[in-house]
Parts: structure tokens; C-alpha cells; sequence
């Protein structure tokens, strides 16, 4: 995720009280994606659901497109942006089902939000931005918080914690690429092209995994395409009005809701090492997006 400025692209806006509703809504329309996903991962492949989800999220996009100029305002400069996002996102969207279909709804969302951390890594690494030892030191902190939930000598590390935690690091990638898409690019043309993307490749599997959906399935299928499709567009659109060290603890709600899913429909809740991992990952983050706020003030890096 990167920062918006007053000066930055055309496209960016400063309305913070509009972007803080967009996100909040982001985040419970994806919770509730997530949970209609395990809810299906229990007869149909992953592959299945994103190719059915976004089916609808194709539809969704033409929809928007057609409300807001026609077919035309899907034109892009930047294939290749939306190409590299796109891969980000499919496989950010893959691991996380996967582990969806083997874990708790709220475990999983815990070990993604390891997502910020990886980011303050990858700004160095691809971005080449200096990071302070404050910062380095909550990234540590960080990871400290994501071995209590992982338990790697217990039962909690497996294959599908390195699957959700994969995908943390994926979304990292998205984030960055997502922002400076949004500088010039409409929040239903980035969701048009993705959607295409996710499509392709998960179509190329349909003849070999498909499943035909029975008639209690299908309303499952829809509201995930529609949860789905709403939320990505609120997230878009929340990035394009707030700045990150606004928006990112709102993300953190969708615990809360993953937890009240997970109890509702599963009977599932976080254990304590989950619970106490979860708090330290989320004090963590939100000191880096804190200091990543005063530096964008300062216009300089803290340490």
C-alpha cells in the first residue's frame, strides 16, 4: 500500500471521511466473501469459485462501466499494470482459499495480516526506501506475532498456515501494485481487467474441475460474486480518497467479523495463542503505518 498526497495523480483524492466509509465496507463485504468461499471449499475447487465469482465480478464491472460513461471508460494505457496486478492477485486469491478450506476463518485472516509487514520489507527491496531501526524493529515484532499463531513446533503449523501466509505475501505485492494503478485508472476499470485475468486462467481448468453447482450452492455463488465485486470496488475507491495510515486499521474489523462467522457458522473461535499472536501483529503494523504517517509529515524518514 502506498500513501496519498493532495499533489499526487489526478485520479487521488483527499476525503477521508468518504474513503473511511468505502473501506469499512470494503472489509465487511470481503469477510463475507471469505466466509461463502470456505463455506463452498467443502465441495467445489478453489479454481471453481474464483472462476464463478468472477464471472459476476466481470458482470459487475460492465455494469458500473456502462453507468459511468460506456464501454470506453475500460480503455487502459497500462496492460501491463493490470497484467502484473492481476498475477499478484490470482495467486494471493488461490492460497488464501486453499487455506480457507483447511483452517478457521479467523486463523486464516490472522496469519494474512502479516500482509503490512511484508510490505515494509518489499518497499525496501523494490522500492528502495530507507527504513528506520524503529520501523525494523516492529517488523520484527511483527513476525514474533505470526510464529505465536503459527506455533511452528505445535499443531498450527502445517501446509495451510504456509499457504495463508504465502498469500500475505502476495497481497503485499497487490497493494503496491494497486495504488499506482489508481492514480490513473477508475476503480471498475482496475476490477474489469482483473476479473478477465482470474477468468483466463482459472477457465483453462473448468474441464477438468467443474462441478455442477446445486440449487442450494447457487445463491452461496452469488452472493460471494457480489460481496466480492462490491468490495474490491469499495477498496479501490477507498484508496483513491484516504491515505493508508488512515484506512489500515479499519482493516483490522474484519477479525471481529471473521470471528462472529466463524462462531455462527462453524462454531469456530480463535484459540488464545491466536488471539494474543493477533494483537501483537496488529500493534506492529499500526506502529509502522504510524511512523510512516509522521514521515510523510515531516517530510523526511524517522527512524
Amino acid at each position: 500500500m502506498g500513501s496519498g498526497a493532495l499533489a499526487g495523480p489526478a485520479g487521488l483524492r483527499h476525503q477521508p471521511g468518504r474513503g473511511l466509509l468505502y473501506m469499512a465496507s470494503a472489509v465487511f463485504c470481503l469477510t463475507v466473501l471469505d466466509a461463502g468461499v470456505k463455506w463452498l471449499t467443502d465441495d467445489y475447487s478453489p479454481f471453481q469459485i474464483a472462476f464463478l465469482r468472477y464471472t459476476v465480478g466481470l458482470l459487475f464491472a460492465v455494469g458500473i462501466a456502462t453507468q459511468a460513461g460506456g464501454l470506453r471508460t475500460l480503455k487502459t494505457m497500462r496492460p501491463g499494470g493490470h497484467a502484473l496486478r492481476s498475477l499478484f492477485n490470482i495467486g494471493t486469491m488461490l492460497t488464501f482459499y486453499y487455506a480457507l478450506a483447511m483452517l478457521p476463518l479467523a486463523d486464516t485472516m490472522a496469519i494474512t495480516y502479516a500482509g503490512p509487514l511484508f510490505m515494509t520489507i518489499l518497499s525496501v527491496l523494490l522500492l528502495k526506501e530507507k527504513v528506520g531501526p524503529r520501523r525494523w524493529g516492529a517488523v520484527l515484532i511483527g513476525f514474533v506475532g505470526v510464529l505465536v499463531i503459527l506455533q511452528p513446533s505445535g499443531t498450527g503449523f502445517n501446509w495451510a498456515a504456509v499457504l495463508a501466509l504465502s498469500s500475505a505475501f502476495l497481497y503485499a505485492l497487490t497493494l503496491i501494485t494497486s495504488r499506482q494503478l489508481s492514480g490513473t485508472e477508475s476503480s471498475h476499470t482496475i476490477l474489469f481487467y482483473y476479473s478477465v485475468g482470474v477468468l483466463i486462467v482459472t477457465g483453462a481448468t473448468m474441464p477438468w474441475l467443474w462441478i455442477t453447482p446445486s440449487w442450494n450452492d447457487l445463491w452461496v455463488f452469488l452472493l460471494v460474486g457480489v460481496s466480492g465485486s462490491i468490495g474490491q470496488f469499495c477498496l479501490n475507491q477507498a484508496f483513491r480518497y484516504s491515505e493508508v495510515s488512515l484506512l489500515a486499521p479499519i482493516d483490522y474489523t474484519g477479525l471481529v467479523w471473521a470471528t462472529l462467522f466463524g462462531w455462527a457458522l462453524w462454531s469456530q473461535l480463535p484459540s488464545f495463542t491466536v488471539i494474543a499472536g493477533s494483537f501483537i501483529v496488529v500493534c506492529s503494523t499500526l506502529y509502522i503505518v504510524n511512523r510512516e504517517r509522521l514521515k510523510n509529515a515531516a517530510g523526511k524518514q524517522p527512524a
